[in-house]
């Protein structure tokens, strides 16, 4: 068994802030020396080690290169992998890591990458680059095994720790907390790493490394754990005190909340739903959903049972009106700031000085008549860069006025709501694709202009209009990139669809525009050839070699 020593010194950071900035709620002991015994002996103690070890060691510490926090630099780099963003920055390979292979122009001109993106992982996953803050891969395993060590240290204490009012609702409260935020972590894991660690016991851990699957495996058993737990509370009164002791005041706003047992267990079925969904393959190259991957590390491809399990999970989750969990800014003492702690807010400066420039691939997807498009981007002039390709929009902060229509980005505190899990139009479109895969392509569209209704979009009607099935699963996979933008995910999708494999294995991407100068292609081809599973980041592989002693843990199926 060996200790991790970086798990170990972010957590202790988590400590120092639970013991600082939330003095009102935790004034025992010495705040600038921490300790279990002085600061958390008692229920106050406990609920505030319990939320810093979610906001502050999972969703802060580590991530002030590029933004400030998790949703900004782990989440980054998903968006740019999905091609949602471009960016011109030389901090830590933003330029880089999402760049594709080659591209093949409408005019048949192929411009090749001669810095591939799975050579760049290779190159820079050492710890001398993680040192000089050049390691891509290292930031999301650091933030989410930080904030799982934090939750089984919670774990270890609650049992005795002495609640007032109902004590085992409170302990289960406080224990559904933990299960949640442990399955969030190691979904993090197992969908983003070739292998993981199984890290159940709070300050060791062992060097037998497991592949994404079983890490996946371990994240639904504590949502379920999770869910079991919650349906036991019995004292709705306890229940909310202990929650809303957990979730900063300030996201109890919007779609935020104290959520009821019944609607967090229903978030729980909508992450469970995820985790199957990103880690199968379900095919759809250039429109056809009979395509094939050659070569892939997925653990297979989504079967008719699979999907009736989506299907099943997804109707008995994330609903509108559903309280989810979310994060707003005060200003202060956050764990992301309005400017800079999101992709959306790096986003929604002119392209000419953001860090993060919105793709063409976006806009594309974006229906004639879009409310979403015309309240949210507005055309400027060109941004020209042929590395990260050209792009001709900007995001609005805070959109263009338009009344109940959604909003991107809002770099003004307290105004921007970050969406932190699932939500109901999450929901709605894995079940709108469920139906599809399953033969029943209006039911998917009907659901589609359900998730659009929602979100202001107040486009016509795509059910009823004499699609194709495949014309069908091509609007599907448009909404799930317009109405999932700036969350992480779709990259996801462009993995499991099979876009971001090499087009030698039967990936790649088809119909893109790409503008480059005052050419704007509209058939253009583009080539990922990403790597499906990042590699064990160097920190971690070096301090703790596996069972045989690797210190260089890579994905196999990319290994040279």
């Amino acid at each position: 068994m060996f200790k991790n020593k970086i798990i170990h010194t972010v957590l202790a950071a988590g400590l120092v802030f639970a013991a600082t900035s939330c003095k009102d709620q935790l004034d025992v002991g010495n705040p600038n020396q921490p300790t279990l015994a002085a600061n958390v002996n008692n229920e106050t103690g406990l609920l505030t080690l319990a939320k810093g070890g979610v906001y502050v060691n999972g969703f802060l510490n580590g991530d002030g290169w590029l933004g400030n926090s998790y949703f900004s630099l782990p989440m980054g780099y998903n968006e740019l992998m999905a091609d949602n963003v471009g960016a011109s920055a030389s901090n830590n390979q933003v330029t880089t890591i999402g760049q594709p292979d080659y591209i093949i122009l409408d005019n048949g001109e192929k411009r090749i990458n001669t810095s591939p993106a799975v050579g760049i992982i290779h190159t820079y996953n050492t710890r001398a680059s993680t040192g000089a803050n050049n390691n891509a891969i290292h930031y999301e395993w650091l933030n989410m095994y930080a904030m799982n060590s934090a939750c089984n240290l919670v774990l270890s204490l609650v049992d005795d720790i002495e609640f007032s009012g109902d004590a085992t609702t409170k302990a289960n409260t406080v224990k559904a907390w933990c299960y949640w935020w442990k399955g969030y972590a190691y979904a993090a894991i197992g969908t983003k790493y070739y292998k993981g660690l199984i890290v159940n016991e709070y300050g060791v851990i062992n060097n037998d490394y497991q592949l994404h699957d079983v890490i996946v495996a371990e994240s639904d058993k504590y949502f379920n754990l999770a869910a079991t737990t919650l349906a036991g509370v019995t004292s709705t009164a306890d229940y909310e005190e202990v929650l809303g002791g957990l979730i900063p005041s300030q996201n109890l706003t919007g779609n935020g909340g104290l959520l009821s047992p019944a609607e967090w267990i229903r978030n729980i079925n909508t992450a469970l739903a995820r985790n199957l969904l990103f880690n199968r393959l379900a095919p759809f190259v250039n429109e056809n959903p009979g395509a094939s991957i050659s070569g892939t590390s997925m653990v297979g491809t989504m079967s008719n049972d699979d999907w009736n399990t989506i299907k099943t999970l997804t109707t008995n989750g994330v609903q509108q009106g559903d309280k989810i969990f979310v994060g707003y800014t005060t200003g202060t003492n956050d764990f992301f700031t309005a400017s800079g702690g999101s992709v959306a807010s790096l986003a929604s400066n002119p392209a000419s000085t953001s860090t993060f420039k919105v793709s063409e691939r976006v806009i594309q997807s974006f229906n004639t008549g879009d409310n979403r498009f015309t309240n949210n981007f507005k055309a400027e002039t060109p941004y020209n860069n042929d590395y990260i390709y050209t792009t001709r929009y900007t995001v609005i902060n805070g959109g263009d006025g338009q009344e109940g229509v959604f909003i991107y980005a809002d770099r003004d505190p307290g105004e921007y709501e970050l969406i932190m899990s699932v939500t109901y139009e999450e929901n709605a479109l894995m079940l709108a694709e469920a139906n599809m895969r399953l033969g029943a392509p209006e039911v998917g569209l009907a659901l589609i202009d359900e998730v659009r209704d929602y979100l202001g979009a107040g486009v016509a009607a795509v059910a009823g209009s004499g699609l194709t099935p495949e014309k069908a699963m091509t609007e599907l996979t448009k909404e799930r990139k317009v109405a999932l933008l700036f969350r992480g995910l779709s990259f996801y999708d462009n993995r499991r669809w099979g876009w971001t494999y090499d087009i030698s294995q039967g990936g790649g991407s088809y119909n893109n525009v790409i503008v480059l100068g005052a050419v704007v292609n509209t058939k253009a081809i583009i080539n990922y050839n990403f790597m499906d599973y990042w590699d064990v980041p160097a920190n971690e592989a070096v301090l703790n070699p596996d069972v045989d002693g690797n210190t260089d843990i890579r994905n196999a199926n990319y290994a040279n």
